[in-house]
C-alpha cells in the first residue's frame, strides 16, 4: 500500500517513527544522531526501507508458493516466459515487470512495484534456494549496509 507513496506521506510516517525512537531511547527532540541511533542501536529501518523489506518479502513468499494465489499470479519469472527464456535476466532469477501507465497508480500496484524492487536486488538476494529466514536476514543486512554506505557519501 505504501510502495511509491508520496513524499509527504512517507515524511509523516518517518516523523512518527522518529518520535517512537526518541521515546524508546529517552532522547529529546533536538538531540543529534537520531538516525544513527535508530539504525545502529535500536536496529530499526527507515519507513522507505521497511516498505522495501515488506514488499520484497511478499515477492519471496510468492516465489516459494507461500502467498495467496492472487499475488502469486503477478510474480512471473522471466525464465517462464517463452519469448524471454534466452535472455540474461532469465538466469538471474528476475521477474517480468508488466507494462503500466505513467500515472502514479500504475507504478504503485503490486504487479509492478513487487517485480521492480525484486529485480533491483543483488543476485545473491535473488537466490531462490534461500530459506525464508535466511533471505530475510540477508535482506535486513543489505538494507542496513545501504544505510551505512549512504552515510559515508
Amino acid at each position: 500500500m505504501l510502495a511509491g507513496a508520496s513524499k509527504a506521506t512517507i515524511d509523516k510516517l518517518q516523523r512518527l517513527l522518529n518520535a517512537a525512537a526518541r521515546l524508546v531511547s529517552g532522547t529529546r527532540k533536538f538531540d543529534r544522531g537520531l538516525s544513527q541511533l535508530t539504525h545502529v542501536n535500536i536496529h530499526w529501518l527507515d519507513v522507505l526501507e521497511q516498505v522495501t523489506y515488506k514488499l520484497v518479502s511478499i515477492v519471496h513468499n510468492c516465489l516459494h508458493g507461500k502467498a495467496p494465489g492472487y499475488l502469486k499470479d503477478y510474480c512471473i519469472p522471466v525464465s517462464d516466459t517463452a519469448a524471454r527464456r534466452h535472455l540474461c535476466s532469465a538466469s538471474r532469477h528476475q521477474l517480468v515487470v508488466p507494462r503500466h501507465s505513467l500515472s502514479m497508480c500504475g507504478r504503485r500496484t503490486f504487479s509492478v512495484a513487487g517485480p521492480t524492487v525484486w529485480n533491483s536486488l543483488s543476485d545473491e538476494l535473488r537466490d531462490l534456494t534461500l530459506s525464508t529466514d535466511s533471505f530475510r536476514r540477508l535482506l535486513r543486512t543489505h538494507l542496513f549496509s545501504e544505510y551505512q554506505y549512504n552515510q559515508c557519501i
